[in-house]
């Protein structure tokens, strides 16, 4: 098994400052059954165990780039990256190594939203944003856009898949520094990336390979601390939805409502028989087959 390649390196617990101070939370039954099935593929669970152990970050990067030396001194879990004329996104991982090149680490179970143009746009927004006005494009970073899938989207077969830009009949590469990796979550190969995988799909510390992805996994679900922290996020992404589904669902009557409206009003106007049909669905707001078809039920 790996060793931890950050031994002694500082860094601030999450589940430290979570807790500081707090009275004491009581836990619901079901998000501890929820907590003990979540693995790393999982949106929510990845991001918060990730959110502060890069030394995580670089064993993923140094096994899925082949880069032992790799070392990562910047990292943040659901980084927003704006788009001043367009759309803004938020990577699940972003970092950055000691030689400067940038990461964007994306895990994803549908294959829909592993796309390659959705590759290409996060690298678009990775370089839009990397130089300060008046800077050279020559100190552009070499990026990196990995999206880790659940299964094998390219459909190959292979443990990863390596993309870079190549003229397209000699196959000579351009070295513009971009990169695009897709890594093969259906893979099972006796390799360092079947051993990742194997790590993000375990639902249990204890069968994972890698030391330090067993730590901090251990630690979410196995601590008294780290499953109080979980429930609360928990706790806390469930009021956001609810709130959103009161929202949609004050959006969805106000449309019942106003459409109720029109059907009551187009109903006196054909009983009133004044009107055209044409003249009605003008008036309501209805289309002419919506009051067609009005008119044939109240005969």
């Amino acid at each position: 098994m790996v060793k931890s390649i950050h031994d002694g390196r500082r860094k601030t617990s999450a589940l430290g400052k979570a807790r500081a101070g707090r009275a004491a939370y009581v836990v619901k039954p079901e998000y501890l059954a929820e907590i003990k099935r979540f693995r790393l593929m999982d949106d929510n669970f990845m991001s918060k165990c990730l959110e502060n152990a890069p030394e995580c970050i670089e064993l993923m990067l140094r096994i899925i780039l082949g880069k032992k030396d790799l070392k990562v001194v910047k990292s943040q879990t659901e980084y927003p990256i704006k788009s001043l004329q367009g759309r803004g996104v938020r990577f699940d991982v972003f970092a950055r190594d000691s030689k400067g090149r940038e990461y964007d680490i994306e895990i994803q179970r549908a294959n829909k939203g592993a796309e390659p143009k959705r590759a290409r746009y996060n690298s678009a927004l990775m370089d839009a944003n990397a130089l300060k006005p008046g800077e050279s494009i020559g100190k552009l970073r070499d990026t990196y856009v990995i999206f880790i899938t659940e299964n094998d989207v390219m459909g190959d077969g292979q443990d990863a898949y390596s993309y870079l830009r190549t003229e397209e009949n000699s196959g000579k590469q351009l070295h513009d520094g971009t990169h695009i990796i897709y890594v093969n979550g259906a893979t099972r190969s006796a390799t360092e990336i079947g051993r990742l995988v194997h790590d993000l799909l375990c639902r249990d510390a204890a069968e994972m390979y890698f030391d330090v992805l067993k730590k901090q996994v251990s630690n979410f679900k196995n601590s008294e601390e780290g499953r109080h922290y979980m429930c609360e996020i928990m706790e806390r992404i469930e009021a956001r939805g609810e709130a959103r589904g009161e929202a949609r669902g004050k959006r969805e009557g106000k449309r019942e409502g106003k459409r109720a409206n029109m059907l009551a009003t187009a109903k006196r106007l054909l009983a009133n028989g004044k009107l055209m049909l044409r003249e009605i669905a003008e008036c309501t707001g209805l289309s002419l087959a919506q009051v067609k078809k009005l008119q044939a039920s109240m005969a």
